[in-house]
């Protein structure tokens, strides 16, 4: 897991897999390397206090451990419960479902079938060498815990891992596997050619379209066009991933960070993938450290929406996905956020992303939540409804997609079912005009989960679905659960240490 954090800031952090609990939502801000994870605050300390309650006090009415009833559906409903006590009541959840045995697996059975795209998803080769920058177990071998070390903690970066997170302890029916661009080449997580082994190996063990590849693209890199004709001719990409920052460590060195709108670099480009027929470009923006003004001096503009808008109305034919939805990230703390929105209207640059269509007049673009909604919902569900709230009306609610950023956080399935959840608060609704994001299965959320990208990349989401009951990925998954098998709760990644 690479990470934009200096020695100074690692520092400040601690390995989310080893200090936080394994509860079924994560209880403070898990950050994947691309940003400052914030202390813990007073509200997520309520929230885990209550879930270990209620875990203790039904987990026996259920006649399971205390464990065993965390990772279950009613341990799930549990933990939303306690999400509603201490936050007001954002998540549609009933206590029958938290307290009646077999009342939140018969809703988790009935939506264990809806179509879910995994629009970014992410694992490490095995021959990765850079063990500094590949992930927390590496970096905390080396500066937390010594008995991290070994290949047990590595193995949950790669490709088997990969596998069990998304398609066995998730409701995930397609994924779209990602890349990150670096000036040093080796320090790459997975090659265009590796991306594109595992779309093969993992559609072959299914049967089915179970996973898509992302070809990594280097503007302004020596040869990059080169590449971008290779894979044309040979990957055959589902759609394009790219940098605007360019090397997403630190400022770079080789000056990698480029524009959207460029008409000398990235206009080529674009006519060259149009006429290819591959013309799904998705773009890191946002996430940047808390210091980015002073770390990435002259550089973090790239990483805002300045550039998307005439670049999208320029070339209509290309959809542009910004990843991330271009959240900022936080600055200061959750509820200062809110307070912010709610006297504003406005997050910073997620606001700017969903108000390109009416003032570029285009409906080419697309607004990705991965990171961005799963931290804002566990810092505080309202800025979670916000962020969505502001992307649907802005950007229309077939132009979000769904994406989780696992395996850095585990399981995605604590994420899908917080979306399934959420409901933007009336009296936001009142205020800022947003609409109901509605059922868990309703059109909204059908349309961000699955819909809208299974129309980007030309997903027959019936034929999607048909393969999966007799597919190999689903067998595995119905043996493991047969042999008691259950979600890790596991949180991969970077938390704020205390007192630090």
């Amino acid at each position: 897991m690479p990470h934009f954090l200096s020695r100074r800031e690692l520092q400040r952090v601690a390995p989310a897999e080893t200090v936080t609990p394994r509860s079924p939502i994560p209880t403070q801000i898990v950050s994947n390397g691309e940003y400052n994870p914030p202390p813990q605050t007073r509200e997520q300390r309520r929230v885990e206090t209550r879930i270990d309650a209620l875990a203790a006090a039904l987990s026996r009415r259920h006649g399971m451990s205390r464990r065993r009833f965390l990772a279950s559906s009613a341990g799930m409903a549990a933990a939303f419960l306690a999400m509603n006590d201490v936050f007001g009541p954002v998540f549609d959840v009933s206590r029958a479902e938290a307290q009646t045995p077999g009342a939140a697996d018969a809703r988790a059975s009935a939506l264990a079938g809806q179509f879910i795209f995994d629009d970014q998803t992410h694992f490490v080769r095995d021959d990765f060498k850079h063990e500094a920058l590949l992930g927390l177990a590496q970096y905390a071998k080396q500066h937390w815990n010594p008995a991290l070390a070994g290949e047990k903690n590595l193995a949950r970066y790669k490709f088997e891992n990969y596998v069990k997170e998304i398609f066995v302890d998730s409701d995930t029916k397609v994924a779209l596997l990602s890349g990150a661009p670096f000036d040093d080449p080796t320090w790459d997580l997975l090659t265009n050619d590796q991306i594109a082994a595992a779309r093969t190996a993992i559609n072959r063990i299914a049967g089915s379209r179970r996973l898509l590849a992302h070809a990594v693209f280097t503007p302004k890199k020596a040869g990059w066009m080169d590449e971008v004709d290779r894979c044309i001719a040979s990957v055959k990409p589902d759609s394009w991933k790219g940098y605007t920052v360019g090397d997403p460590l630190s400022p770079s060195k080789l000056g990698t960070y480029w524009r959207l709108d460029d008409d000398k670099v990235m206009y080529p480009f674009y006519e060259k993938i149009a006429k290819a027929g591959i013309t799904t470009v998705c773009i890191h923006k946002g996430l940047l450290p808390a210091d980015y003004e002073k770390s990435w001096p002259n550089v973090w503009e790239y990483n805002t929406v300045w550039d998307v808008g005439k670049a999208a109305k320029d070339w209509p034919q290309i959809n542009f996905v910004i990843y991330h939805s271009a959240l900022r990230m936080f600055l200061e703390s959750p509820d200062a956020m809110v307070k912010e929105f709610d006297q504003t209207g406005r997050i910073k640059w997620a606001t700017e992303l969903a108000e390109i269509p009416s003032k570029f007049g285009v409906s080419n673009v697309y607004g990705e939540i991965g990171t961005s909604f799963a931290t804002c919902a566990v810092a505080s569900p309202r800025l979670a409804a916000a962020l969505m709230g502001t992307l649907v009306r802005g950007l229309g609610a077939d132009h979000v997609v769904w994406g989780s950023d696992s395996v850095w956080y585990g399981s995605p399935q604590w994420q899908i079912e917080a979306l399934r959840r959420l409901e933007i608060p009336e009296d936001m609704r009142r205020a800022h005009g947003f609409a109901p994001l509605g059922p868990a299965d309703g059109l909204v959320k059908n349309a961000i989960f699955g819909a809208n990208s299974s129309r980007l990349y030309n997903v027959s989401v019936r034929s999607a679905h048909a393969p999966i009951p007799a597919d190999r990925i689903t067998a595995i998954a119905q043996e493991y659960r047969a042999n008691g098998g259950l979600r890790s709760n596991t949180r991969y990644g970077y938390v704020h240490r205390p007192h630090a």
